[in-house]
């Protein structure tokens, strides 16, 4: 277990690092969208292209690494949202709260603690899970958060605004492009590489660092706009399911699928494993603060899930590696 925690720590202690650093202020909360930016349109990119162009394509088009994914991703999204509604949470909350509770933070976090941990053979399914999580999984969340009313332009033009989002988004675009030179066969022309290799290699520290900043940010924010602050019994559980429920699923369905020699490979399975026990995705709070819900308490399962995961991830680790 203590080599287990020798490899986390340096992660943990990045995101720890910039939420401290943007909480007193040595970093100015102006410069975080910056360091986002950076990170979502730059470095993250190169490094989703890399591996994409290392990966072999029967990785990157792995049907039983989708499907499971997938199918795990609609139980917690119904269950979550299941759980969540009341008279204080509406679909709008519960929805946004059910995306954290499915959608872990592996691009910011996973891909490099992951590779880090298991190899590049990590990446194709990685890739796999991402890809379902930004278009599906979040389009679905999005959709729903529609159904009460929240936005009086309905659900066609939330659906609409999501697209765009997704086609803006560079990430998929990356991967596409990894995917395209890992099946012809391409390389980098060598100076255009070395780029790329400059970009790829600052994107872990950077996307870590910047983790931690933007929760601060997202408390700090939510905290002035809504002064009451969300019940324990609001995000806590959602934590829970993140990264205890999530996992403990991936690993049933997986594990049965593999049984029944579906086409899901046991090294893959240990993979997706992992992913899901990752902390919510960061980024998720964003989307949240642009439709108007409760922030806060986006924030709240975020950070929670993020802390402990110190300690569930890295028990899932010396459990399963």
């Amino acid at each position: 277990m203590f080599s287990v925690f020798i490899v986390t720590f340096p992660f943990f202690a990045l995101v720890l690092a910039g939420y401290i650093a943007a909480r007193r202020r040595m970093l100015p909360l102006e410069a975080i969208p910056g360091l986002n930016g950076f990170v979502l349109f730059f470095a993250l990119p190169c490094m989703l292209y890399r591996f994409g162009a290392s990966t072999p394509i029967a990785q990157l088009l792995d049907p039983g690494v989708f499907f499971t994914w997938l199918v795990c991703a609609l139980v917690i999204v119904a269950f979550t949202v299941a759980i969540s509604l009341n008279s204080r949470i509406g679909w709008n909350d519960a929805s946004f709260g059910a995306l954290v509770a499915a959608f872990p933070n592996t691009g910011f976090m996973g891909v490099p603690l992951l590779v880090a941990l298991l190899g590049p053979s990590a990446a194709g399914p990685i890739i796999v899970t991402i890809m379902v999580d930004m278009i599906i999984t979040t389009s679905l969340c999005i959709a729903l958060s529609r159904l009460d009313g929240a936005d009086e332009h309905g659900m066609a033009v939330a659906a609409k605004n999501a697209l765009k989002g997704m086609l803006r988004n560079p990430m998929p675009w990356a991967i596409l492009l990894g995917a395209l030179a890992s099946a012809a066969g391409l390389a980098l022309p060598g100076p255009v590489g070395k780029t790329v290799g400059l970009l790829a290699d600052a994107a872990s520290p950077v996307a870590l660092f910047t983790i931690g900043a933007v929760l601060a940010r997202s408390q700090m924010v939510a905290h002035s706009h809504r002064p009451h602050p969300s019940l324990l019994r609001d995000y806590l559980p959602v934590a829970l399911i993140k990264l205890l429920v999530h996992p403990l699923l991936v690993l049933l369905l997986g594990a049965t699928v593999v049984q029944a020699g579906l086409g899901l490979d046991r090294a893959a399975l240990t993979v997706m494993v992992l992913i899901a026990a990752l902390p919510s995705a960061s980024n998720v709070s964003l989307l949240a603060e642009r439709f108007d819900a409760d922030n806060g308490r986006i924030a709240r399962i975020i950070l929670v899930s993020t802390a402990a995961a110190f300690f569930t991830f890295s028990a899932a680790v010396a459990l399963l590696v």
